[in-house]
């Protein structure tokens, strides 16, 4: 219990911060859904309305941990990739703004572009896609993308000791999953080359499909709509509804993964939680209690009492990242 000015003092702000997060977060659903809503309904006006609110939200959540600035940076990408898709398809883009400035990377001039440019580029590549046209998409973008810290293949970028300790589990009889706030779809169709881990067994963050027939073949196609946030409390409801049994183990490292790690060691029988500390910044990232991106502050202060192990990645791991291939 705090017993000290400056402890009662940081527990209020934990307190004012958590309060103001909850609501930026329910803000930033409502708009991103009617967002959504204009652009299915191709109603270019009320979108463009919508759009300059949209955007001041999502920078605001950003800038307060509400959502991680690595998830924004990859739908930037997968856009960007996706533009390019497209490009062959449409010779006119070559000379139109925004299109060509994407095309040439010029990311100041898609800005200059203004709100009509961003709307083009968000109704011509948000269409509704079929689940294997999505998986098509992310196969062929995380072929080739590369982070641009470290210069390498984003599927390169995986922790050593991870695929270590899932090898491990594995090989002693353990069935090991991803339960992630990413997109599902986006994970699946490389996570299993990279981890060993199959489609089946990824949870994550997922939009609402329904089944169609186009050209007398059955698909699934995705809507504008969310099913699952697989992040906080939405971390043990995704679980229960994709394994339906609660894990004896879960790994973590923020404070997004709290409620999972709650969820699991509070069960019966032994029982096991890991929290990885991002502490190397020379290496990798440093970051916990101020980050806007992962923040780690409520886990550190419980996991002595609760029994989890705390991993300190600048003292722990002698490998960060697997040998490049």
């Amino acid at each position: 219990m705090a017993n000290t000015y400056g402890a009662l003092k940081r527990v209020r702000q934990t307190e004012r911060r958590t309060e103001y997060n909850r609501k930026n977060r329910t803000r930033l659903r409502h708009q991103i859904r009617a967002m959504r809503r204009a652009l299915t309904a191709k109603d270019a006006k009320t979108a463009a309305e919508l759009l300059p609110k949209t955007f001041s939200i999502i920078d605001r959540s950003a800038k307060t941990g509400a959502i991680k600035k690595n998830t924004a940076a990859r739908y930037k990408s997968k856009l960007h990739a996706r533009v390019k898709a497209l490009a062959p398809k449409h010779s006119e883009w070559k000379q139109k703004l925004p299109f060509k400035a994407i095309l040439a990377g010029d990311m100041k001039a898609v800005a200059a572009s203004g709100e009509k440019g961003l709307l083009d580029v968000m109704a011509a590549t948000h269409v509704g896609n079929t689940t294997d046209e999505f998986a098509a998409v992310v196969t062929d973008w995380i072929a080739t993308a590369q982070h641009p810290k470290f210069k390498r293949p984003y599927t390169d970028l995986v922790y050593q000791p991870m695929l270590e300790v899932l090898a491990y589990l594995r090989a002693n009889g353990f069935k090991t999953f991803i339960v992630s706030g990413g997109g599902v779809e986006f994970m699946r169709p490389w996570v299993e080359r990279v981890y060993g881990i199959p489609p089946e067994q990824v949870v994550g963050s997922r939009a609402k499909v329904k089944y169609d027939v186009r050209d007398g073949k059955p698909v699934l196609i995705r809507l504008p709509a969310i099913d699952l946030v697989d992040d906080k409390a939405g971390k043990p409801v995704g679980i229960q509804q994709m394994i339906g049994r609660r894990p004896i183990a879960a790994f973590g490292n923020s404070d997004g993964d709290f409620e999972m790690l709650e969820w699991t060691t509070s069960g019966p029988g032994p029982r096991f939680g890991l929290i990885v500390h991002h502490t190397d910044a020379e290496r990798e990232w440093a970051y916990d209690r101020t980050s806007h991106v992962g923040r780690l502050a409520r886990g550190l202060d419980e996991a002595p009492k609760r029994g989890w192990v705390v991993v300190d990645m600048k003292q722990a791991w002698k490998t960060i990242y697997p040998p490049a291939r």
